[in-house]
């Protein structure tokens, strides 16, 4: 059943159309390339809905979770990722496969905007509530995913990442070939669509409903894969 969009979304008309076509170019080699690097295993792929808006809440604990996410789910997605990614070669190849810079230090409207007219074209948003690379335990969460699923009425599909970092290595760094990379996709949460204004109580409130529904899963996922979280990364020596 396809999720009906909230009609009373700002309209975005100043926006560039959303890329697909270069995505559906690089998804497939990227896929085939990081399944030839490392032993990928997908489970609960079906949680994810065929059509209609999602949004993929995922744990966040290395530079590849979100490669790996866009590469191996069914569905097109499309990322916000550190604007601080999207500088030389990388960047423009970011760009034009549609991927969006979000400014992780305010409010940064316009990937907000870009974020719900991707939901509003009902495709797949991928979003990192914890905002950093980390652990992976998700102890904290910021308010992204709520508010859009707020904001549209996109389910929320919680999923854990395991494996796209070893232990003891930065967050910057692959995993060693080979390793085995698990994606654990959940049971959807569902949170109530709420019109303009939506105060920060109760995103507040709705954001740690998504931070224990993805942490739980994260819990879940290592039983089910055993392998566990790759704990602390490693702190980056700077240069002198």
């Amino acid at each position: 059943m396809t999720t009906q969009v909230s009609t009373d979304l700002p309209h975005l008309p100043d926006l560039p159309p959303i890329k697909d076509l270069p995505l559906r170019v690089a998804r497939p080699i990227a896929k085939l390339i990081m399944r030839s690097l490392w032993r990928i295993q997908v489970h609960g792929a079906e949680q994810v809905p065929a059509s209609g808006p999602v949004i993929l809440a995922a744990n966040h604990i290395g530079f590849l979770d979100g490669p790996v996410l866009v590469a191996v789910t069914r569905r097109l997605s499309f990322v916000l990722a550190k604007r601080e990614l999207f500088r030389g070669t990388m960047g423009r190849f970011l760009g034009r496969i549609g991927q969006i810079p979000v400014d992780r230090h305010g409010v940064d409207k316009e990937a907000i905007s870009r974020s719900i007219q991707v939901l509003r074209s009902e495709r797949v948003m991928v979003v990192f509530p914890e905002g950093i690379r980390g652990a992976g335990e998700v102890t904290f969460a910021k308010g992204g995913a709520a508010y859009l699923a707020m904001v549209t009425g996109a389910p929320i599909v919680p999923v854990a990442l395991l494996g796209t970092r070893d232990p003891g290595q930065t967050t910057s760094e692959m995993p060693h070939r080979r390793a085995r990379i698990h994606v654990v996709y959940g049971e959807p949460l569902r949170l109530p669509r709420s019109a303009w204004p939506r105060r920060k109580p109760e995103v507040a409130e709705l954001t740690e409903q998504v931070r224990v529904h993805l942490a739980e899963h994260v819990i879940a996922a290592q039983a089910l894969t055993g392998l566990p979280l790759p704990g602390p990364p490693k702190a980056k020596t700077r240069k002198t």
